[in-house]
């Protein structure tokens, strides 16, 4: 038997396709065929997006891989298993801990430090057309505000839409508005309105049953007094008005003299080093903390788990953002030089030339098929025509048209990036802001491989072919680690 694998399949929305999860599964099977695996389940999301981990069989596959009954997890394309960087290295990781493998059916790709790079690349960029094409898409939306017209979303209670997009007074629900606005001006509680409200039938613009906080959002909502908004763009008399301004100012005066101060929520810190960075003394990864100091300043850092297991590690803890602004102002210094990105982009193009065996498999098949049927109709010609060779026609000719679909749809599906493309790309990592949050973790996700931290020194090991680097922090006045003991 060969190697034991699942299959995972999921496609986004309910707007998709059914069929593209029997697309994902066909092509997955195909190559476990052609590779001599064996196939023992498989696992789909229908309808749920990748940019969440909230996905019930995905889940169920990540369960089942500490149990050992599989080797390999197999899927169409990497972004089925996630498109949230984070998400992808936190799963991938815990898959590589079970023992288990991560396969694309279409994107093969070698367990090499070129590998290893390229998958990077492949996710880096897919994220950056996916935000050009969002960019794209406010783009649109903010002419439509412009021009005040509705950009989709929920509708305000009151309002209807006409054939060109702008906003009209709806007859039936304003009269609703204009009452809840006068009866809260004129001192009557939110919940005897919301009680009076439900009793009659009425419903909220999301056809629910008005609640405290349903009926809040109503009264603050300055549409009714004809202002347009849409993100950063506000418009007067953009929308027909449903209440007077003096109405509204009542409202407003009685929800800030009735209104409590909000709860305090306590900010995530991301760590972005999570998973990469290593204590060079024993080996342990270093994770993130955070802790209040006696002035009641909070401080986060990474500290070796060796260390707080207490495996007799004596590895001192690192402040957080320095170590993480260290590291990308040292990737952009080595990595993002003229030869590097060269390099790069010739690997990644040798690489893809290589990724694809679907395309010539399917060739190669049309082409048997191709063979079979001229030595059947040939055989036709000389008479051997019986219930048996007029099914064995059709059956042929059913695969050969069966072939030739598979090899249009592959041959339109495939990825074809050009080397400028590439370039172009890696280039982009040039402008960003080493300060920036967001800029960070892109350029550590796409090109940090991993991290050993020593007190005097730090090795650097990227995600391309002898990408390695030994940094003494005698080049660097003010080091963090003399002073970097966590807070009590």
């Amino acid at each position: 038997m060969g190697e034991k694998v699942v299959i995972y399949a999921r496609y986004s929305s309910d707007k998709q396709r059914e069929e593209s999860i029997e697309g994902q599964l066909r092509e997955c099977y195909a190559y476990a065929k052609q590779h001599d695996m064996c196939v023992i389940k498989e696992y789909t999301d229908r309808a749920f997006s990748a940019k969440t981990d909230a996905r019930p069989s995905f889940q169920q596959l990540i369960a089942d891989s500490a149990q050992g009954h599989f080797d390999t997890v197999l899927v169409w394309k990497l972004d089925r298993f996630a498109r949230n960087r984070f998400d992808s290295a936190h799963y991938r990781h815990i898959l590589q801990k079970n023992g288990v493998k991560l396969i694309s059916a279409t994107e093969a790709i070698s367990d090499g430090p070129d590998g290893i790079l390229l998958e990077s690349l492949l996710e880096g960029m897919a994220e950056y057309y996916s935000a050009e094409l969002a960019q794209k898409i406010r783009r649109g939306q903010h002419d439509n505000a412009k021009k005040c017209r509705w950009n989709g979303g929920a509708l305000a209670l009151g309002y209807q839409i006409d054939t060109d997009g702008h906003y009209q007074i709806d007859p039936v629900t304003a009269p609703i508005v204009q009452e809840i606005f006068t009866r809260y001006a004129d001192g009557e509680s939110a919940a005897l309105i919301t009680n009076s409200l439900n009793a009659r039938g009425l419903t909220s613009a999301r056809g629910c049953k008005f609640n405290k906080n349903s009926l809040h959002s109503l009264l603050r909502n300055r549409h009714y007094i004809g202002e347009y908004h849409y993100g950063d763009v506000m418009i007067p008399n953009g929308v027909p008005a449903v209440i007077e301004p003096v109405l509204f100012n009542r409202a407003q005066k009685r929800l800030e003299k009735n209104k409590r101060a909000p709860a305090h929520t306590k900010a995530k810190e991301e760590y972005l080093l999570t998973g990469k960075l290593f204590c060079g003394l024993c080996g342990k990864a270093m994770a993130g903390e955070s802790g209040k100091s006696h002035t009641g300043v909070i401080h986060y850092y990474y500290k070796c788990m060796g260390r707080k297991r207490g495996k007799h590690c004596y590895k001192k803890t690192v402040h957080k953002n320095w170590i993480e602004k260290l590291i990308v102002q040292q990737t952009v210094s080595l990595v993002m030089c003229d030869d590097v990105i060269a390099r790069i982009a010739d690997a990644v193009i040798t690489a893809l030339a290589q990724e694809n065996t679907t395309l010539p498999k399917l060739n190669a098949d049309l082409k048997d098929v191709d063979s079979r049927l001229k030595h059947l109709l040939s055989a036709i010609e000389q008479g051997l025509f019986t219930p048996a060779t007029k099914e064995r026609l059709g059956e042929l000719e059913q695969r050969k048209s069966q072939l030739e679909a598979d090899i249009a749809h592959e041959s339109l599906r495939r990825t074809v990036l050009t080397r400028e493309q590439i370039v172009f790309w890696l280039m982009q990592f040039r402008q960003g802001d080493v300060s920036d949050k967001g800029y960070q973790k892109r350029l550590i996700d796409c090109f940090v491989n991993a991290l050993y931290l020593y007190d005097d020194k730090l090795v650097l090991i990227f995600n391309y072919k002898d990408g390695s680097e030994t940094i003494s922090f005698d080049l660097f006045q003010g080091s963090d680690l003399c002073k970097s003991s966590s807070p009590r």
